[in-house]
C-alpha cells in the first residue's frame, strides 16, 4: 500500500480520534473510529469502498503488531516482573521503607521525579517502573494519581531526548546520521549532543517538575484531583480496574520480601537492557565506538531480552529461597501479563492510526511540504518549526514518527536557507515532537504514564496539558531568540528565565 495525496483530508483521522476522546473521555472506541474514518479516505479515494477499508485496516494493524511485536513483549514480561516482585513483597517493603525514610509530601514527590531521571534509557520502562515503585509512597501523602502521572511523564521522553545513551538518542541519531548541510555530511552523535542544550522543552519540563514538587503550585484540572486527593474524596486507584488491577489487588503478598527483592531484578533489567543493547548493536563484535553500537541497536529487541533475563533473576531469587513457590511465580506471570492487556488494545490502535496517517495519507509529508513552501523569514524557522513539530506530534500521537518525518525536511530547508540554524532547527524538531507527544491523548508514552500511575487516562491528559502549554510558550519564545541571534546561551537562560516568571505569578496567585 503506497500514501496518497488526499490534501486536507490527510489530517482527518487523528482530528476525529482526538476529539471524541476528549468528548468521550473513552480512548479505544475513539481510535477505532479515528483509524476507520482514515482507511475509508484512502479505499474511497483509490476506488473502493466499505470492504476495502475494512481490509485495509486489518491488513495495516497486523502489520504494526508484528513490526511492534518485541515491544508488546517486552511490556508482557515487565507487567510480569512487576507483578512477581509485587507478591515477593518487593515492592511492599520498598513502599515501607521509602515510607519511614521520605516524610513530606515534597520529599514524595521530589523521589519521584530523582527516581524518574535516573531511569534514562527508555521511556517504556520509566513509565511503568516508577509508577509501581512509588505508589505506595505517593498515596501515602495523599498525592493524586494524576500529579504521580505527571511526574512519570514528564521525566520519561524528556529525559530519554537528552540522554545520550538512550533508545531515543539512538533512534535520532541514526536519522540525523549522514545528512547534508552544504554539501557536508553531519555526524549524527556530535549533531545530537549539539542539540542538547537547545532541546528548550525537555530541560524546561525538567525544571518545571523540580519547581512543582518543591512549591506544590497547581493550576487547571491537577488543582481539582490534589484537592481531592488532600482530602480523601478521590479514589487514589481509580483507573486500575481497566488495567489489571482489580487482579492486582487480590495478590497474595508474600511477608518474607525485601528491598533487595525490587532492587536486584530492576537492576538486572538495566543492566541486561544496555549489555542487550550493545550486543544487537554489533559493539561486542568490535570496530564501532560505544555510541556507534547504541546507533545500530533495536531496543524493542533488546528490551524484551532484558525483560525476559529479569524475570529468569527474579525467578532464581524467589524460587530457591521460598518466598514464592513455582505455582506462585507463574500465577504471577499470568497476572502481569493480563494488566497490560488495555494497555496493548491501546497501543495496538495508537500504531495503526499513525500507520494510516503516515503509511496511507501522508499526513506528514503534507504538513511538512506546507512548511517548506511557506518561504518564511529564516529567523521564524526554529520556532515555526517547533510548533509545527508539536501539532503534528499530537495529531499522530509519536514523536519518533514525527522525527522520521520532519528531520530530513529541516535539514534541508534550514541547511539552503539558514546552515547556522540547523542546529537549533534540529532541537526545535526534537522538543516539538516531545511537546505534541507528552500531551497526546494517542501517544503510547502518555497511555503508558497513566498506566503505571494508575490514573484513568483521560484525567491525565487533562491534568497535565495545561502544565505542558506553560513549558510550550517558553520555548516558542525561546525559539524566537535562537533563530534571530543563534546564541544557544542567551535562547536557554531567557527560557528559563521566562519560566520562573510565569511559574512565580502563578505561585503568588496560589497564595491568594
Amino acid at each position: 500500500m503506497d500514501a496518497i495525496d488526499v490534501g486536507w483530508l490527510s489530517i482527518l483521522p487523528p482530528v476525529i480520534a482526538i476529539v471524541l476522546a476528549l468528548i468521550t473521555k473513552e480512548v479505544i472506541s475513539s481510535l477505532i473510529v479515528g483509524v476507520f474514518s482514515g482507511t475509508l479516505i484512502y479505499a474511497f479515494s483509490t476506488g473502493g469502498g466499505i470492504v476495502k477499508a475494512t481490509d485495509v485496516t486489518l491488513t495495516l494493524m497486523g502489520e504494526k503488531l508484528g513490526d511492534n511485536a518485541s515491544i508488546i513483549l517486552f511490556l508482557g514480561f515487565l507487567g510480569a516482573l512487576v507483578a512477581v516482585i509485587t507478591m515477593a513483597g518487593g515492592s511492599r517493603a520498598y513502599g515501607e521503607w521509602a515510607g519511614n525514610k521520605i516524610k513530606t509530601k515534597k520529599g514524595a514527590q521530589l523521589g519521584t521525579s530523582l527516581l524518574g531521571t535516573l531511569i534514562f534509557i527508555d521511556d517504556y520502562f520509566n513509565c511503568l517502573t516508577i509508577g509501581t515503585v512509588m505508589r505506595p509512597v505517593i498515596d501515602k501523602h495523599h498525592i493524586s494519581r494524576a500529579k504521580l502521572a505527571y511526574i512519570i511523564d514528564a521525566t520519561a521522553a524528556p529525559i530519554c531526548i537528552i540522554a545520550p545513551i538512550s533508545s531515543w538518542a539512538a533512534s535520532v541519531i541514526s536519522q540525523m546520521n549522514g545528512l547534508e548541510v552544504n554539501g557536508q555530511a553531519l555526524n549524527g552523535m556530535e549533531t545530537f549532543m549539539a542539540t542538547i542544550p537547545y532541546n528548550l522543552y525537555a530541560i524546561l519540563t525538567l525544571i518545571m517538575v523540580v519547581v512543582l514538587c518543591v512549591t506544590n503550585i497547581e493550576f487547571g484540572p491537577m488543582a481539582k484531583f490534589e484537592e481531592e486527593a488532600r482530602n480523601n474524596k478521590g479514589n487514589l486507584s481509580v483507573g486500575m480496574d481497566q488495567e489489571g488491577g482489580d487482579e492486582f489487588a487480590r495478590m497474595k503478598i508474600s511477608s518474607k520480601g525485601s528491598v533487595f527483592d525490587l532492587i536486584i531484578p530492576i537492576a538486572a533489567l538495566i543492566i541486561f537492557a544496555i549489555l542487550s543493547m550493545l550486543y544487537i548493536g554489533g559493539y561486542f563484535e568490535g570496530g564501532m565506538t560505544l555510541a556507534e553500537g547504541f546507533g545500530n541497536t533495536d531496543a524493542g529487541i533488546a528490551l524484551a531480552i532484558a525483560g525476559f533475563g529479569a524475570l529468569v533473576v527474579a525467578f532464581v531469587l524467589f524460587v530457591p529461597r521460598q518466598i514464592l513457590d513455582f505455582k506462585e511465580l507463574m500465577e504471577g506471570i499470568t497476572i502481569g501479563v493480563k494488566s497490560m492487556v488495555g494497555a496493548f488494545i491501546i497501543l495496538t490502535l495508537a500504531w495503526t492510526i499513525s500507520g494510516v496517517c503516515r503509511d496511507l495519507l501522508g499526513t506528514g509529508e503534507f504538513v511538512g511540504e506546507l512548511v517548506r513552501q511557506s518561504h518564511m523569514p529564516a529567523a521564524l524557522i526554529p520556532a515555526i518549526v517547533f510548533l509545527v513539530a508539536g501539532a503534528l506530534a499530537f495529531a499522530m500521537g509519536t514523536s519518533w514518527g514525527t522525527f522520521g518525518i520532519l528531520i530530513p525536511i529541516v535539514t534541508m530547508v534550514c541547511g539552503s536557507v539558514a546552515p547556522e540554524l540547523v542546529t537549533a532547527a534540529l532541537a526545535a524538531t526534537l522538543a516539538g515532537a516531545v511537546f505534541g507527544d507528552h500531551c497526546s491523548p494517542i501517544s503510547d508514552t502518555t497511555i503508558l504514564s497513566s498506566t503505571g500511575a494508575g490514573c484513568k487516562h483521560i484525567d491525565h491528559v487533562s491534568s497535565q496539558i495545561p502544565y505542558t502549554l506553560v513549558v510550550a510558550a517558553c520555548c516558542f519564545v525561546g525559539y524566537l531568540i535562537a533563530g534571530f541571534t543563534a546564541n544557544v546561551w542567551l535562547t536557554l537562560g531567557s527560557s528559563i528565565a521566562l519560566l520562573g516568571i510565569i511559574l512565580a505569578i502563578l505561585s503568588r496567585r496560589n497564595k491568594k
